[in-house]
Parts: C-alpha cells; structure tokens; sequence
C-alpha cells in the first residue's frame, strides 16, 4: 500500500553526505526541507542539488522546500555561554546592552524594538517558554522582569510575547536575498516565518517572481495574530505549515489541538495544502524509537487529513535520521488505514470556480463509488491533481506531466505521486493505451482493473482538464491493439 501523507525532512550535518541522503531517500522522505536560519545559500544550494541527484538516482522525484529565517527576536551571548535564573529574582533585557556582555542580571536582545513593544504586566517567554519572565518597568532600551519560571539560559535563544503583538516585519533584508536564492536553486517552495497578513504572503511571491522562482509559497502560522487573518493567509498562499512551537509558546500548549484541527480543515476546506511541523518526533534526536505520545501525535495528524508530517532536528541534527522518516512513514501507513482517512465530505453542498475543478470533484466521487484501482491525471500545473488530493481516499493520483517542476510540486499533495510522462500522439485511443502502459509498466495496475483518466481536449493547455474517462486495463473495446 503506497502511503498517501507526505513527509518532510529537514537536511542538516547528521544528512551531509550521499550515503545518508541515500538512506533517506531509501526509508520514504518526499520533500527535504533546507532551513536558511542555520545555514547560508551555498551550503543549501548544494545540498540541494545533492539531494536532487541522488533520488535521480533512485528513480524518484523529491522536492524541495527552503525554509527562511524571518525576524530573529532573539537574547544576545552571555560572558560565560549561560545563565541560571532563580524564580522570583530579577532579570533585565537591554537593547543597548553589547553581544557577548550578558550575565546573570542583563543580557542584550537583537530585535531591537522590543522595549516600544511590551508595557508593564506583559508577559516574555525564553527558550520556547523553559523560562518565563514578568515585565515590571520598561525604562528607554531596557526591559525590567521580574523571573516567573527559573532555569538555565543559554545564548541566543527566542523571545515571545504570551498572547503575541510584536511589531517585527515577516521579511528581513535577510529573507529578501534567501529567497533570490531559492530562486537560483530552482526551490520548490519557500516558507516564510511569521507573517501577520495576506500583504506578506504577497511579497515574498512578488521577490520570488521578480527573481525568476516559480515555486509556491508557504505560510508558517507561528503568530497569534495570524490567526486573525488565517482564512486571507490561507487565500494568499499556496500551503501553511502549523509551526506548533512558537505558536504554542504564545497561545499556550493547551491552545494548540484544537487549533491545529481547524487549520488542516480550513486548509482543506480552500484546496491549499497544509503540513504540520515541530517536535512531531522529537525524542529520535537521541534514540532509536519514538515515544508512544509521539505516535499518537503524528497519527492524529494524519486521520485529521494534513498533507504532510514534518522532521526537523531529527533528522538534521539527530543520529538516527533515516529511522525517524521509517518511522514516520510506518505511523502514517498505520493510521492510513483507519475508515476517517478514506472518507471525505470536502465540497459537497458548494460550487465550483471551474471546468477542470468540477472534472476533478467528479472523478474522485466516481472513483470512490466505482472502486478503482488508480487515477491518472494528465496535467501541466498540478491543479487537478492538487483538487483531487483533497478528497479523502485510499486510491492513488497519479500525476502524469512532462514538467520536472509539477513532478516536483506534487510531491507535497496527499496521495499525489509524480509520473514524467508525455504524450506522443493525439490519437484519443492510442493516448489511452500509453497511459495504461504506463501505469502497467510501473506495476501499479494489472488487466481488468479500473483506471479513470482526465485530460484536456489540447495538449500542452494549463487549466484545460475537461475531460474524464474510465478504461478497464487490458480491455480491447477501450483501448486499440497492440501494433507491435
């Protein structure tokens, strides 16, 4: 059984050869995710280029997804590389303090507008929340706190206001020039961290066009007041990841199921794509198995119907980095199987904008109460195959284009697999026997099974998909004989 959701892995040091990379190709990763808050565009640009190579080389198509760093609302060095605050003591963040000066009464903080953002009785979490800090006086570039919740602080981590409300813009002069080079790598898609509103999610579509990227944009949702505006996001976007840790840390843990829950439906609900990231499998950095909690959580995510499961330190950083995808990849075969994964209500009730969407809607109601064995969908953008995917199903889309880049789009699409194929003649029935062929060479199918196909009446057409067919595999009244 092809396993439908997705997974995302995240390329590191533990990755930074060809025998790992080959390991990770071998266990089932579909996107690799190259985070730019790590490293610089060179050593990205050839890990992808690496990692492009290698799945070539194992016949496959894995696409690529550059992560950017966004605005670092961040604690500067301390003097000795850490600090232990005790409860109830006072700690200061001080915007003209210098790197490398803090200690255990002050520590300098590189966003720099922090002061004009917080007031008295506000809230500051460090550290993902590992240390809570209550703001008692705001005197010109410092911040006076009083510490809620102790502990160890080390350089250079986080800052997050409870209940969100930082001023910080989405896109750094940093950003700008990564995804110039998410443009030259040829990326797939670009994340970007923290926006607040559709205008951001537009800007960085506009640099990435203007720079010759095709890719599509993904919206991180890690602020509280993206939530205000998530369903414009959501318009704006090709996809959005629920970046669950600095959203939580600003929402509270408690906040973030049900959450969760409502934007993979929304997602769903808009045809965008949606991943769900952070901590999904934490505990494999260091060992060989997953916790039982973290079964369930990648589980859950999955019979909620995301697109993909996402590694992030796992499987950069961790030892076992090919283990974690297996083990991904096995939870998710897992909870595939369950009835709430194969069924779907997504449309019903609603219109739809275009041709090519009703075909889409229409082949896969016909494929769910027909029982097919597959669907192939013939497309040059993905759209179809994109429409496809959001009804739940356990039948395979296949996604037969000659475009490298769609091959490489849908590999982030719920039970969407990419298929370099071209047609070569405009004969409808000799048409529909390279395509069986196809899907018959692959093993996918066998005579007698149930293939339906959509395609467009003119080759070469983005957006023409008007046409759905249902051909049984090796049935001679639908397809022409062999002339061999």
């Amino acid at each position: 059984m092809l396993r439908r959701t997705k997974i995302i892995a995240t390329l590191g040091p533990a990755t930074d050869n060809s025998r790992a990379l080959d390991r990770l190709i071998e266990a089932g990763v579909d996107v690799v995710r190259l985070n730019f808050s790590h490293e610089g565009g060179d050593i990205q640009r050839e890990r992808a280029e690496t990692v492009r190579n290698r799945a070539r080389a194992h016949g496959r198509q894995v696409g690529v997804l550059v992560d950017l760093q966004g605005p670092k609302i961040r604690i500067e060095r301390f003097r000795e590389g850490r600090v232990l605050l005790q409860e109830g003591g006072r700690f200061s963040l001080d915007a003209s303090c210098a790197t490398g000066e803090g200690d255990d009464a002050q520590v300098g903080i590189t966003y720099k507008a922090l002061p004009s953002d917080v007031n008295r009785g506000d809230t500051l979490l460090l550290d993902d929340g590992r240390v809570v800090l209550w703001v008692e006086d705001v005197i010109g570039p410092r911040i006076e706190c009083r510490v809620v919740v102790g502990g160890d602080l080390s350089d250079c981590k986080g800052i997050n206001r409870q209940g969100g409300g930082l001023s910080a813009t989405a896109l750094t002069d940093k950003d700008r020039l990564d995804i110039r080079s998410a443009a030259e790598m040829a990326a797939d898609y670009v994340a970007i961290s923290f926006p607040r509103s559709a205008a951001d999610v537009e800007e960085a579509r506009a640099i990435l066009r203007d720079a010759g990227g095709n890719g599509g944009i993904i919206a991180k949702i890690e602020r509280a007041e993206a939530l205000d505006s998530v369903e414009e996001i959501l318009e704006a976007s090709d996809a959005v990841m629920i970046a669950r840790g600095d959203l939580g840390v600003e929402l509270g843990d408690a906040s973030l199921p049900p959450i969760q829950k409502r934007l993979i439906h929304l997602a769903r609900e808009r045809n965008r794509v949606v991943i769900t990231a952070t901590q999904m499998m934490e505990s494999m950095i260091e060992n060989q198995i997953p916790t039982r909690a973290e079964v369930f959580d990648v589980a859950n995510a999955v019979l909620d119907g995301t697109d993909a499961v996402m590694l992030s330190a796992e499987t950069a950083v961790g030892k076992y980095p090919d283990k974690a995808v297996a083990a991904m990849d096995r939870i998710c075969r897992e909870a595939e199987k369950q009835h709430q994964a194969r069924t779907s209500s997504h449309r019903i009730g609603t219109d739809f904008q275009s041709i090519n969407e009703a075909i889409a809607m229409a082949t896969m109601y016909t494929a769910n109460h027909l029982h097919v064995t597959a669907i192939a969908a013939l497309t040059e953008s993905g759209d179809t195959p994109l429409w496809m995917s959001r009804i739940s199903s356990g039948i395979p889309i296949y996604a037969l284009t000659r475009h490298v880049s769609t091959r490489r789009k849908v590999t982030l699409f719920r039970g969407v697999y990419p298929v370099s194929f071209a047609l070569s003649t405009d004969d409808i029935l000799v048409a529909n026997k390279e395509i069986l062929d196809e899907l018959l060479r692959r093993g996918t199918v066998r005579d007698g099974d149930l293939v339906l196909i959509t395609k467009g009446d003119q080759k070469g057409i983005k957006g023409g998909t008007n046409l759905m067919k249902i051909l049984q595999v090796g049935d001679p009244s639908k397809v022409p004989p062999d002339t061999h």
